[in-house]
């Protein structure tokens, strides 16, 4: 038997509903706050993707080394490297900033020992999954919250996660974004393109906010800015990456008036927080957690 895994997958991603709901059939686990990663075991190799193909092994070491010792040959995993805080929550600052061993919550299991199950239902997968991983150490298995999907959403609620990813117990893996994996987020939370940036004021060096972004049917909007979440030393790295960026004019299809202002080419990708999105659709009280390589720009959508 080859070592060789003979395809390469694109993650499959869940559609974003807005209220909890429960039908037969369906399960509901933890929705995690972290990077979405592919691992393949080929033999003694080990390789970490990203959902955009960057490879990031050798950003978590300790994962990979956790999944060159399982028995398989060869293993296909899907899941979210993750960095917990006191509370068992994960936190996408904490694994941004380094503060914390991270952990791999493996949710998914695609191919093992020349065998692909892409095509079989979730529950075949998640058996093979728990066979192939077990649960112990750096490698862990995505939590189950109730059967009930208004159960487990109360569940996500009081333990204070980012949400919940029901899923269709009978479906397949689709390698595309998919009505069989359903998101219902407790806490707003998603990716934005960095569009330019406003002048610092006061005390605060650097720059003063961050102009946000994103596609809606192909055209760039603005969605508002951030001027919270961010430490001297994240002000320092942002603006030495924004200066190849700066032009003179912006790609927005609706430009803020504001004065001071640098555009930037949409090519970075931040990681916001924030409490709602507003009637003009615009963010209310964001908070930058950080800054996303896993992502594309152009990916970044309005959901």
């Amino acid at each position: 038997m080859s070592d060789r895994i003979p395809f390469r997958v694109t993650p499959m991603a869940a559609t974003l509903v807005k209220d909890p709901f429960d039908r037969p059939g369906w399960v509901y686990e933890e929705k995690y706050d972290g990077d979405r990663i592919v691992a393949y075991k080929e033999g003694d190799a080990v390789h970490l993707l990203s959902r955009n193909s960057l490879d990031r092994t050798a950003a978590f070491p300790g994962i990979a080394a956790a999944i060159r010792a399982l028995p398989a040959r060869t293993l296909l995993l899907d899941g979210e490297v993750v960095a917990f805080d006191r509370r068992h929550v994960s936190r996408f600052q904490l694994l941004q900033r380094g503060l914390v061993e991270p952990r791999y919550e493996v949710f998914d299991c695609l191919y093992r020992n020349g065998r692909d199950f892409r095509h079989e239902p979730l529950t075949l997968r998640r058996e093979v999954m728990e066979a192939a991983v077990g649960a112990s150490g750096r490698l862990l298995l995505a939590r189950r919250l109730a059967e009930n999907g208004l159960a487990a959403f109360r569940v996500a609620v009081r333990k204070g996660y980012e949400g919940l990813v029901a899923k269709d117990a009978s479906s397949p893996y689709i390698e595309a974004r998919s009505t069989k994996w359903l998101k219902v987020k407790v806490h707003q939370e998603d990716e934005f393109v960095i569009v330019g940036y406003t002048a610092p004021r006061g005390h605060r060096s650097h720059f003063g906010a961050l102009l946000l972004g994103a596609y809606d049917h192909g055209v760039l909007r603005y969605v508002g800015k951030v001027g919270t979440g961010f430490d001297d030393g994240q002000l320092e790295s942002l603006f030495r990456a924004f200066q190849p960026l700066a032009r003179k004019t912006s790609l927005l299809a609706d430009p803020p008036r504001e004065r001071g202002v640098t555009y930037l080419a949409p090519r970075l990708v931040a990681q916001i927080a924030f409490e709602e999105w507003t009637a003009d659709r615009k963010l209310r009280q964001p908070v930058f957690l950080g800054l996303r390589i896993d992502k594309r720009p152009a990916d970044v959508t309005i959901e």
